[in-house]
This record gives C-alpha cells, structure tokens and sequence, in this order.
C-alpha cells in the first residue's frame, strides 16, 4: 500500500501578512458582535414608556392627584364635591358607562364643577379576560357615552378591578389612552372607618403620587382631613393629566 505524501504549507510572517491577518480577526469578531446586539435588541420589550401604565408622576414634583372610581351609587357624591370645591381641589373621576347612562346630570355635573373625566370602561368586565377587540369595545363604547353626556372626549383610562399587564396597557394605548393605575389604594370599598382610609394615603403620601378612592360613606367622611393633611405637607393637588405634565 502507498502512503500519501502530507504537504504542509508555510506562510511567511511578514508584516503585511500579519497586518492581513490582523484585519480579518477584527472583521469577524465585528460580525459576531453586531450579529449579536441584533439578537439582544429583538429580545428588549417593544412597549415604549407611555404605553406602560402610569402609577405615579414624576417624582420630582410636589403633587399628588386624587382619582374616584365611579361604578355604583351617587349618595356620597355630594359631599365629596363640596368638599374638593371647599378646598380648591380638582380631583380626575374614572366612570363606568352603566353609571353614566344611570345618572347622566350627576357626570354633567362633576364635569361642570370642574373636574377631569377618564374612563373605567363601559361595564365592570375583568380586562385580561377579554380579546383586543373586546377591550377596545369595553373602552371606545364609553368614550363614546361620555361624550354625549359631557362633550368631553376622555383619554385617561383606568382598567376594571384595576386589572394591567402590558397586553392591556398597550390596547389602550392605541385607542388613544394612558393607563392610569395609582401609588396609593384607599381600599375604601371594604367601608374602613374614615382614620383607616387617611392613615392608608399619609403613609402612601409621595411626590408624583396618585390615590385611589371610591365615593363611599367612610371617604367621604375621610376627605377633608386627607386633603387638609397633604397640603400641610406641601403637596400642591391636582389632576392627573396635570401631574404627568
């Protein structure tokens, strides 16, 4: 049997050749790296900041807002308005649409005293429940309601058993909505006494803080003192769409 003969060949190593060399390890390293950076940029979420919910402003203003869910009675409305105009205070009230529809001269009437208007949806539905299509139904058909009532068109949205994820805050955001959470929950559906609900804001208290609150007996009781108390510290009230201004 005849046995191959390997030739083995030798490259000089001069300088051009070195350089030559040189420059083609650069050049691929190159192409891994960007091939590389291509794969992380796929890999970063594609939300941008305003298309993820908002609970709080910025933390570098002395503000905090006051936002009421409005889904069942108006009994304690009354008061709670009186109370925000006794104080100067404009808060941003969220409504359902069944409410609008039940109490029309009640919304005209918080619009009228000067108040912000958003968006709780049009029914109380559970959003991570519903299709994109549906949320955007839950939300436009409301908007729609809205408008009617008060001629306002609404842009604020605040999701259902305040149900979020970035699914939900994205379809809002492309009907024209921010999402609208809070920093700071009154947990007043449960009726609390009056101290338990400002206890709960005062501690929550923070720059670019929003509170979440419900027109019930025990808030409306609790009203004056948290807003008494805020602006003792220095905390100047407002509306949402200010606060994130």
């Amino acid at each position: 049997m005849s046995r191959r003969k390997v030739k083995i060949f030798y490259l000089p190593l001069n300088r051009d050749v070195l350089l030559g060399l040189i420059g083609v390890v650069m050049l691929l390293s190159f192409g891994v790296l960007h091939f590389d950076q291509s794969d992380q940029i796929q890999e970063q979420a594609v939300f941008n900041p305003q298309e993820k919910a908002y609970y709080q402003g910025p933390a570098a203003k002395k503000a905090m807002s006051l936002t009421i869910n409005v889904a069942w009675g108006e009994e304690y409305l009354p008061s709670m308005l009186d109370t925000l105009d006794k104080y100067q205070v404009k808060a941003t009230f969220f409504f359902i649409g069944r409410w609008v529809e039940k109490f029309p001269d009640k919304t005209k009437e918080i619009k009228e005293r000067g108040h912000e208007l958003g968006n709780h949806g049009y029914r109380h539905l559970h959003p991570k429940k519903l299709s994109k299509d549906k949320l955007i139904k839950l939300i436009k058909d409301n908007e729609e309601l809205i408008y009617k009532t008060t001629g306002i068109r609404t842009n604020l949205f605040a999701p259902p058993y305040g149900e979020v994820d970035d699914r939900i805050s994205e379809v809002a955001s492309e009907a024209g909505y921010k999402t609208i959470m809070w920093s700071a929950d009154t947990i007043d559906w449960q009726r609390p006494a009056p101290e338990v609900i400002i206890n709960r804001v005062l501690s929550k208290a923070q720059n670019g803080g929003i509170v979440l609150m419900h027109p019930t007996k025990p808030t409306s009781q609790a009203l004056a003192q948290i807003i008494e108390k805020l602006q003792a510290k220095g905390y100047k009230l407002v509306t949402v769409s200010e606060l994130l201004e």
